[in-house]
């Protein structure tokens, strides 16, 4: 029970009582039910890849966003991480595409430019197609870094905005409500 409630713990915001928690209520179900969520996850992990074009999760080479015809190519949506595309999509105000960049710049974590997705998007920028990206990373010291360092590099081929500040600074993405997500999309401005 201890390597069970130590590997909950290893999960982002379960601290050791939520972890507890989680242990005791899976050794309680039955154990057909226990069978099928461990199941689950192994093959999530080897199903769930990521998309070639945008770099979302996806159990295809393309993610059913970049796969819809309905949406809106010439708009990219620059995001770090798939939770923060998630968010985004659940305000149902956003008709365009994305891309996942894989984190934020951070010199202090080791984390640079070439370590992010930056040179794929750059790849999908043919000027005839895409007219804006939107820059829709976290309001931090990381955040603004990257969209600076993106603001600086894409001018040349489209138009760059940036969500409105409409999220308080620090905070992020995917714990923002859909009215607040759906207002910095709508207030986005140009990178000056």
């Amino acid at each position: 029970m201890a390597r069970l409630i130590e590997q909950f713990e290893r999960l982002p915001g379960i601290g050791p009582r939520s972890a507890q928690r989680l242990a005791l209520y899976l050794l309680r179900q039955p154990e057909e039910q226990s069978q099928a969520f461990a199941e689950a996850l192994l093959a999530a992990r080897q199903l769930v890849g990521q998309c070639q074009r945008c770099g979302h999760l996806s159990a295809e080479s393309h993610c059913n966003i970049c796969v819809n015809q309905e949406r809106n190519i010439g708009i990219i949506c620059v995001v770090a991480d798939s939770r923060d595309l998630l968010a985004i999509e659940r305000t149902r105000e956003f008709k365009g595409n994305y891309h996942v960049l894989g984190g934020l710049i951070s010199p202090m974590d080791g984390v640079g430019p070439e370590t992010l997705l930056i040179q794929a998007l750059i790849k999908r920028l043919d000027p005839e197609v895409v007219q804006e990206v939107i820059l829709a990373l976290t309001p931090s010291v990381e955040g603004d870094t990257t969209s600076l360092y993106l603001a600086r590099l894409l001018r040349p081929f489209c138009k760059v905005t940036r969500i409105a500040y409409g999220l308080p600074m620090g905070s992020e993405l995917e714990f923002a409500d859909e009215i607040t997500l759906a207002r910095a999309l709508e207030g986005r401005r140009t990178f000056e």
